[in-house]
């Protein structure tokens, strides 16, 4: 891709504006009851021996609906939206052939990767992917990333850019990150970059742990949720995420919790949009894979307040975050 070209996919992604998170994995049923937050830290970061190993076959969402999914973010006037393929515990919702770890030796075998890719695009959304290098199951990490691990890397996201067709952008995690993940040094940017603008030159490659600047990524990301604020002289390209719970996976509380309020979610996403920062609200499907009634009717009310012509701005065709 040329530079023309990147430019040209990054004000295409700012424009986007406003999308969905959705974060769907081991998690959702490994720490619903629990006090671990979204996934096992200590592990990665404090040498703790991991507490909860998932078995794919506690992987049985009976219910999954993802055209449920869509049609909420469209509700809500999402743009675009991102799934977790694989999340830092290393289970993957697609068929691989690179590990048993996956939805292949799972109760419930759907391919959840093409079922939310299809539905989607159904709905006119721009559907992309988040994939973790952190794998805490195959013990890729901060500590160790050797050859064979950054192969197996490679490995899935090659299935993963050519097996579905047109990815408009890859978010990866656990990279070089101060939360852990392999370093550049054992996992160089560089590689990952011509990979996948070997497979999909079109597709953006977003680095979770880039903030502010965009020399390892195409688009800066701010985990706003973490704290990561978009800084007031900044002016894009970026990405910013947030919840509307306590955490980023589906706990039994959230049913019946008091979510964020539609006010709370549209002054993020325009005081984001000022900035050329487009605005990724997370929507986590229970147990059973679908959204709860909260979630959808916050969407709602969401896209019912967000649709009014004040709330929406594009930048101009000659923007360039480069001097």
């Amino acid at each position: 891709m040329s530079n023309q070209e990147l430019v040209h996919q990054q004000q295409w992604f700012v424009n986007q504006r406003f999308g969905m998170f959705i974060h769907f994995n081991s998690a959702t049923f490994q720490f619903a009851d629990t006090e671990v937050e979204d996934w096992e830290y200590g592990h990665e970061n404090n040498d703790e021996p991991r507490r909860f190993i998932f078995d794919p076959k506690d992987w049985n969402p009976t219910q999954l609906n993802c055209a449920q999914w869509a049609k909420a973010a469209k509700s809500a006037g999402m743009k675009f939206a991102a799934m977790t393929a694989k999340h830092h515990e290393g289970f993957s919702l697609w068929p691989t052939k690179y590990t048993g770890h996956s939805v292949n030796n799972a109760t419930l075998k759907s391919d959840v990767v093409k079922e939310y890719l299809d539905a989607f695009r159904q709905e006119g959304i721009e559907a992309g992917l988040y994939f973790s290098a952190l794998d805490l199951h195959h013990q890729i990490g901060r500590k160790k990333c050797t050859p064979e691990d950054k192969q197996f890397i490679k490995n899935q996201i090659e299935e993963l850019l050519t097996g579905y067709g047109e990815i408009p952008f890859l978010i990866i995690d656990g990279w070089n990150a101060p939360w852990g993940g392999p370093s550049y040094e054992d996992l160089p940017f560089e590689e990952i970059d011509a990979l996948v603008k070997g497979l999909q030159p079109q597709c953006l490659l977003m680095n979770i742990g880039c903030e502010s600047g965009v020399e390892q990524t195409d688009i800066a990301f701010f985990e706003n949720a973490a704290g990561q604020e978009v800084d007031n002289s900044f002016n894009g390209p970026g990405a910013s995420c947030n919840i509307l719970t306590k955490t980023w996976f589906w706990r039994t509380s959230d049913t019946t919790m008091e979510l964020r309020t539609a006010d709370w979610a549209l002054d993020k996403i325009i005081e984001c949009n000022k900035h050329n920062v487009s605005f990724l609200l997370n929507g986590a499907p229970n147990q059973q894979g679908v959204l709860d009634d909260n979630i959808l009717q916050r969407f709602k009310e969401i896209g019912e307040r967000y649709h009014h012509p004040a709330n929406l701005t594009t930048i101009p065709d000659n923007w360039s975050y480069r001097k």
